[in-house]
């Protein structure tokens, strides 16, 4: 009889610190992946204001190509 209940309570024990660790490594994942979007989201926000200024510098060439045109004329 004694034998059954340490098993009962090694198995018991055992199970336990499996759940508590892959909980602890499921919350790991969670803040890897939240960096990882933040990075994502850093980097998407400099590439939009890189192309806005890109975008911006272009009308800019349009207008002063446009503007030396109508000077010719």
């Amino acid at each position: 009889m004694n034998e059954s209940w340490i098993q009962i309570i090694s198995l018991f024990v055992a199970n336990a610190g499996l759940i508590i660790w892959f909980r602890a490594e499921s919350r790991s994942d969670w803040r890897h992946m939240d960096n990882q979007v933040q990075a994502i989201r850093e980097e998407i926000k400099d590439f939009h204001t890189q192309l806005a200024l890109q975008d911006m510098e272009f009308k800019n060439r349009l207008y002063n190509l446009e503007e030396a045109k109508n000077a010719k004329s």
